[in-house]
């Protein structure tokens, strides 16, 4: 069970404090988050991400925004919320303007309009492609780990993806999973 799907908030706490999911960073403030390295998977864990998503639409999402200098945008896909950034961010060597959260985590809203070259550039492998929709993962990392004294195990991923959706005609959106799902 994903605790994003289900939006249980009580296991998002018990989440938080998770043990870091590898060698990444650890980062208990959210607004030393960087952007693009949250975005490209390579510098945060699991725990570091859902404090950073959780301060972004929370009660002090209005100082989140600033902070980071964004607004929220309409969305035409219920399953991403969009933000407009002031100022450009550069991932995977192009540079966006505009950022959208799945329930996982933070995508870059490309201006490509074949999602091939990126996919191919960070060697993300294609489970759906066809010519209105591809969706691409690479596992960063997946791990299990018994918690003690119970019968709980928790699997902590992050992956990598590359994908479109017909909700972006033009677009290429690819950014960071940040997930734990009990097994």
């Amino acid at each position: 069970m994903s605790f994003h799907r289900h939006g249980t908030l009580l296991l998002a706490a018990f989440l938080l404090w998770a043990p870091a999911s590898h060698a990444e960073t650890a980062e208990e403030d959210p607004s030393k988050i960087d952007l693009a390295k949250l975005i490209e998977c390579t510098t945060y864990d699991v725990p570091s991400y859902n404090n950073f998503a959780l301060w972004l639409t929370g009660p002090e999402s209005a100082k989140a925004m600033k902070l980071f200098g964004i607004s929220e945008l309409p969305s035409a896909n219920p399953f991403l919320r969009e933000f407009q950034l002031s100022k450009p961010v550069t991932v995977f060597g192009r540079q966006t303007s505009q950022i959208a959260f799945a329930s996982t985590g933070p995508l870059a809203v490309l201006d490509e309009v074949d999602p091939h070259p990126l996919a191919k550039q960070l060697g993300v492998a294609a489970s759906v492609d066809q010519p209105n929709k591809f969706l691409a993962e690479k596992v960063i990392l997946s791990r299990k780990d018994q918690q003690e004294n119970s019968d709980t195990v928790l699997e902590t991923r992050i992956s990598l993806s590359v994908s479109t959706a017909d909700t972006h005609p033009g677009k290429t959106l690819a950014g960071c999973s940040y997930s734990i799902e009990i097994e």
